[in-house]
């Protein structure tokens, strides 16, 4: 007889060692980081835009898990789906059926890209990435394609073959034979075209390391100089797409522009089931299943499964219904302005950028003497402290969980739930008011946390 499996119970006993847990068993490094920046923290439980600890102090997500809770935690009309589907005991994943939920999701999303034809489904961003990479090349027969400096796809190894950040990509060749153009220059993609083994290029209509957009009509030239080539545009809206920009997709933001292939996952799956799905056109998907023989020539063990489409069908029912893309872009520009506002006010603070409820903050170099000083001294140590010292009293201080935008960057992201409304973003700007007036006092806990910072990457090279 089965053992009764009591899942609450098993946490109650076993919650406590969580940190010790991931030091011993999976990848050591996550703990050791989260204690270095005093990120540490025990989160009780979540709903919406908000977590609390044990004592009930709520923490306000400007993150997201990195995108993937567009509509927050746990969102009731989410959950209900998913407990309907559990409930329903479909037989799923017979392999050898057509469910219906998989077709109807597939209608759904398509409403939205009304030049695109059909879906893949699979399990990721970086499996929707490998995807179109493999989708582009066998349509178009060649070998290569395209991506822009500082771009991030994917960490698996035909999308880190399209990563433009080197620090992901060592130790890992050989990698597939692409290219690296810089985002905007459009005379140095039509070089490389012109070499005539171009697939397509593949571009994040807003990237996500460092928050940084292609000049305006950029997409659409490329896109014209890629079709005259007869090379595929390949739009990567795994964290752009659902909303985040104020758009069902970035690249709407540009007329004219139709992607061959739209690539996403992250916000499509609730928060709850793991979906990436890749749009394409109907020749492009004929060209792949072009006989029965090959039926089976792309596939994924757990694509199309009954609780990734019902989560991914109860998502773009909540964006209708709950208006979520105009709240993007009207909180985003809200937040966004106010956020503006402080540029002349700091002088650490060099820019603020970006659409909808995606924002960059990036810090530059002050002007007086005495805070150039300090900030030299991180720069040197290692670029992206001062960034990572807002970020920990922002968390410590004020209760706001934000990341650093990537890797030796001076750059704050904000990807907050798309729920989140005024009462958020006042409390996001005071707070940030505050630890920049920290900051320029040239003093305090902020700066001796900074010395550690420097001692740590110091000790590290």
């Amino acid at each position: 007889m089965t053992k009764e499996f009591d899942l609450g119970r098993l946490l109650a006993e076993r919650g406590a060692e969580r940190y010790d847990l991931h030091a011993r068993h999976l990848n050591h490094q996550l703990p050791r980081m989260l204690h270095t920046i005093g990120f540490d923290k025990v989160y009780e439980r979540a709903e919406g835009a908000y977590f609390w600890d044990a004592e009930g102090n709520d923490y306000l997500d400007m993150l997201a898990g990195f995108g993937v809770m567009g509509l927050g935690r746990h969102h009731p009309v989410v959950r209900k789906a998913l407990h309907d589907v559990l409930d329903a005991s479909l037989a799923d994943l017979t392999r050898f059926d057509c469910q219906p939920l998989p077709g109807l999701l597939a209608e759904r999303l398509l409403t939205h890209s009304p030049h695109l034809d059909r879906v893949f489904f699979g399990n990721s961003g970086t499996e929707a990435v490998e995807t179109a990479l493999k989708f582009a090349r066998y349509a178009t027969g060649r070998p290569r394609v395209l991506y822009c400096s500082h771009a991030f796809h994917g960490l698996t190894t035909g999308s880190l073959s399209v990563n433009g950040e080197s620090g992901f990509r060592d130790g890992f060749a050989p990698l597939l034979p692409d290219t690296a153009v810089p985002l905007g220059d459009l005379d140095a993609l039509a070089r490389e075209l012109k070499k005539g083994d171009v697939a397509g290029l593949i571009v994040e209509p807003v990237q996500g390391k460092g928050v940084l957009e292609p000049p305006p009509g950029y997409l659409r030239a490329a896109q014209d100089l890629l079709h005259r080539h007869k090379a595929l545009l390949i739009a990567d809206e795994v964290q752009t797409g659902l909303g985040r920009t104020g758009r069902f997709y970035a690249h709407q933001h540009e007329e004219g522009v139709e992607p061959d292939l739209v690539c996403v996952a992250k916000a499509l799956s609730g928060g709850y089931v793991p979906i990436g799905a890749t749009l394409g056109k109907d020749w492009i998907f004929k060209k792949v299943y072009s006989s029965m023989d090959r039926v089976l020539v792309h596939s994924a063990s757990f694509g199309s499964n009954a609780q990734a489409m019902a989560a991914g069908l109860a998502v773009l029912a909540v964006m209708e219904d709950e208006g979520i893309v105009e709240n993007a872009r009207v909180t985003g520009e809200l937040l966004k302005s106010r956020l503006a506002a402080l540029v002349d006010r700091y002088e650490l603070l060099h820019e603020v950028r970006g659409r909808g409820l995606m924002i960059g903050i990036e810090f530059g170099r002050p002007r007086s003497l005495k805070l150039r000083g300090r900030w030299t001294m991180l720069q040197a140590a290692r670029k992206g402290l001062f960034a990572q010292m807002v970020v920990v009293p922002l968390l410590q201080k004020h209760r706001i969980l934000t990341q650093v935008s990537g890797d030796h960057l001076e750059v704050i992201k904000l990807i907050p739930p798309l729920t989140v409304g005024e009462k958020e973003a006042d409390r996001f700007v005071e707070a940030f008011t505050a630890v920049m007036d920290e900051a320029h006092s040239g003093g305090g806990l902020m700066w001796d946390f900074g010395r550690t910072l420097v001692k740590q990457a110091v000790a590290n090279r």
